[in-house]
């Protein structure tokens, strides 16, 4: 697919003007070779593995950057769910913080900013392996600065692992703990997956799946600013077909630009070509917000009734511009709600426009989930329980990938802030239901598999 001049000259008009920018060029690695009986073995050769496969990874993404004067704002690599490595390891190693710790220093020696892939899949049950991952996450992500772990716990295929559910929600309190001078940091870099897909380069959920390539660059697209200005330039009178063309119009252009910069990096890394994912992830900056696009749309703030049918809307034409533009669109595609990272979201919430339910209800039609939501530090594991368990089943009913990335916030309480800076921002504790029983919890086993979960 050409890229024609008048293509470069508008999006060099986007990327000044509407923050238009490449999120992310994230290279996903199989460490599967890496594995070893002695845990400090595998954690060597990982290390070894990471600094060797991706030391140009930053080179390239900056030189990518000047050359044709698009932003790349994060450079990432994906790994192999630890879980799956570590199966040798398993019975003689205490826990795997050590990998976690390599991983760490890995990402620091060659210069990227997370890398994801400290993870599980227990949809269906978990392994000894899978246990001894899970408990060794709080004290990796507090010990790692770079490092992201992610739990997959239901499919549509196999529906939910309540157990694993319970299990995440008390790793998420211990975690939340173990990073409490931080404004429990260490769970902004959690995330409970239901549907997780294998190919997603967007943190803190990217790993590296099972079927993937040896070596695969992904690239995450990012416009919220672009698509916000278009629509804001829309007569008032526009008609609900006529905004849906013009997000379809203007993530077509968006998703071009990706497509140049990821075959760009594929070429000159040496490595197949993944997927484009197209997700409008805002970050804290004035106008690169999706709460804002959803007040574009025309619902008066962000919350208020009409919301969740805007969103709609926009999710489903930002999918359509993309994949008229590349064959290569995957990922989560779509739009991105999370509360820290958007200023628009954090401006309803403050307002009271913007709750936790309504925030629930809203991702049935998004790309993933409760993300980046601070929660006060006293909710009880099975208020955490729950809103995990309503979220997965989100997904699992829609067929969809939902997600959750909370923050209990130890020590503070509804009305306060908790702030990371950089990308995760900053967030208002929101208010939690606090009637969450204490049975449901505790009954365990597995949420069966819904019918349309038979699809041969």
């Amino acid at each position: 697919m050409q890229i024609t001049p008048r293509e470069v000259k508008e999006t060099l008009a986007m990327v000044s003007e509407q923050h238009l920018d490449i999120r992310t060029i994230t290279l996903g690695l199989s460490i599967r070779d890496c594995a070893h009986a002695d845990i400090k073995v595998c954690s060597e050769r990982v290390y070894d593995r990471l600094t060797s496969a991706a030391e140009n990874l930053v080179p390239v993404a900056e030189q990518i950057a000047r050359e044709y004067g698009i932003p790349i704002v994060n450079k990432r690599i994906s790994v192999t769910p630890v879980a799956e490595v570590c199966a040798a390891a398993a019975g003689s190693a205490e826990d795997f913080v050590p990998l976690a710790e390599a991983m760490d220093r890995a990402a620091s020696e060659v210069g990227v900013d997370f890398i994801g892939g400290f993870s599980a899949l227990v949809q269906k049950g978990i392994s000894a392996t899978d246990a001894k991952l899970i408990a060794s996450i709080p004290r990796a992500l507090a010990s790692t600065q770079r490092v992201c772990s992610s739990v997959n716990v239901g499919t549509t295929r196999a529906g939910i692992n309540m157990d694993a559910v319970l299990l995440m929600a008390q790793t998420m309190l211990d975690t939340a703990q173990l990073t409490a001078a931080e404004d429990s940091i260490g769970c902004a870099k959690l995330v409970i997956f239901a549907n997780a897909v294998e190919d997603n380069p967007f943190m803190a959920g990217a790993f590296h799946g099972s079927g993937e390539a040896e070596a695969v660059v992904n690239v995450g697209v990012s416009g919220p600013g672009v698509v916000r200005a278009v629509l804001e330039d829309m007569p008032a009178d526009a008609n609900l077909t006529q905004v849906a063309e013009k997000i379809k119009a203007t993530t077509f252009k968006i998703t071009r630009a990706g497509e140049l910069v990821a075959r760009e990096a594929s070429k000159r890394l040496g490595v197949a070509m993944g997927i484009l994912d197209l997700s409008l992830a805002p970050t804290p900056a004035e106008g690169d917000s999706v709460a804002q696009i959803i007040e574009a749309i025309g619902v008066g703030k962000c919350g208020g009734p009409g919301t969740t049918a805007a969103l709609a809307l926009l999710n489903d034409a930002v999918k359509k511009g993309g994949v008229m533009a590349s064959s290569s669109v995957g990922g989560l595609s779509g739009a991105f709600i999370p509360v820290s990272e958007d200023a628009g979201m954090i401006s309803s919430v403050e307002m009271g426009a913007l709750t936790l339910d309504k925030l629930e209800a809203m991702t049935s039609v998004c790309s993933v989930g409760l993300d980046m939501i601070a929660i006060p530090g006293d909710t009880s594991v099975e208020t955490i329980f729950g809103i995990i368990a309503d979220e997965m089943a989100i997904g699992v009913i829609n067929n969809k990938t939902t997600a959750v990335r909370l923050v209990p916030a130890i020590g503070k309480k509804v009305g306060e802030r908790v702030e990371f800076g950089g990308l995760l921002g900053a967030a208002p504790i929101m208010a939690v239901n606090p009637f969450a029983g204490k049975v449901l919890a505790g009954r365990g086993g597995r949420f069966p598999a819904p019918l349309n979960s038979l699809r041969n």
